[in-house]
């Protein structure tokens, strides 16, 4: 069940329903919902679906690109030699489709740049050279890395100048959607508990869903962050480590 996000939800359906191929990206800070809403909105239906490896080299990422090919439905597929390769794969793969839109969805795309990977100028040629060649294609890009996103691709100034249509940037709960959300989860906590909630963890949805049923918020906050097993006791350290390369 998708909270608040109806704005979004728009967006998506509308590059959907265009009579063209379009090209969306979704921003948003880790733990936001980013993967969630779209899965949700597409009732995790895809031609294709892909999700970049943290902290891989290109071939790791490049293996990893074939058996998402083959999960989708491509029954002999190599290990590519290089990313325009993999993106002729996919190409390959989305003729055998039949008519009608095809959702193709490539989250956490900046870890797929690699050093020295020219993964930008793959994706630039696949884009330019055979999605908006087409009229039935929705390339949907996604990534934690806001600021990756931007000057790699909103700021680019190669083949990937002006090629976004649509730029969807997804922002953490509002308090008033925090309340709502915790009313869908039958959670039982007063407005107080749940400004207490909020002045803790924010409106980041990730974090709402760890909260039990049953406990107070002093000991979900407990449970959470303070014990030894905590789920979000390392939380901090490894959200910095995500978004840099050199986090030290």
């Amino acid at each position: 069940m998708i909270i608040g996000r109806k704005t979004e939800q728009r967006e998506l359906l509308k590059a959907y329903a265009s009579k063209y191929s379009e090209f969306v990206a979704v921003t948003g800070r880790r733990r936001v919902g980013k993967t969630f809403l779209v899965r949700e909105t597409f009732d995790y239906k895809f031609a294709f679906q892909h999700a970049g490896l943290a902290n891989q080299n290109t071939r790791a990422q490049l293996r990893e690109f074939r058996q998402s090919l083959i999960r989708c439905g491509m029954k002999k597929c190599r290990v590519p030699v290089d990313w325009s390769d993999a993106f002729l794969l996919l190409s390959q793969l989305l003729d055998q489709q039949k008519e009608g839109k095809k959702v193709v969805f490539i989250d956490e795309l900046p870890w797929m740049d690699a050093p020295r990977s020219n993964f930008i100028s793959a994706i630039e040629h696949f884009w330019n050279g055979y999605a908006s060649a087409r009229k039935d294609i929705l390339l949907i890009i996604c990534g934690s890395a806001t600021s990756w996103i931007i000057n790699n691709v909103f700021k680019d100034h190669g083949g990937l100048h002006n090629r976004i249509t649509y730029k969807i940037n997804l922002a953490p709960f509002t308090l008033n959607e925090c309340e709502q959300y915790a009313k869908s989860r039958h959670l039982g906590m007063s407005r107080y508990g749940i400004l207490e909630c909020y002045m803790v963890m924010g409106g980041v949805p990730f974090y709402w869903s760890m909260l039990e049923r049953g406990k107070s918020v002093a000991q979900n906050i407990d449970a959470l962050f303070f014990l030894q097993t905590g789920k979000l006791r390392y939380e901090y350290g490894e959200l910095y480590k995500s978004l840099f390369k050199n986090p030290e």
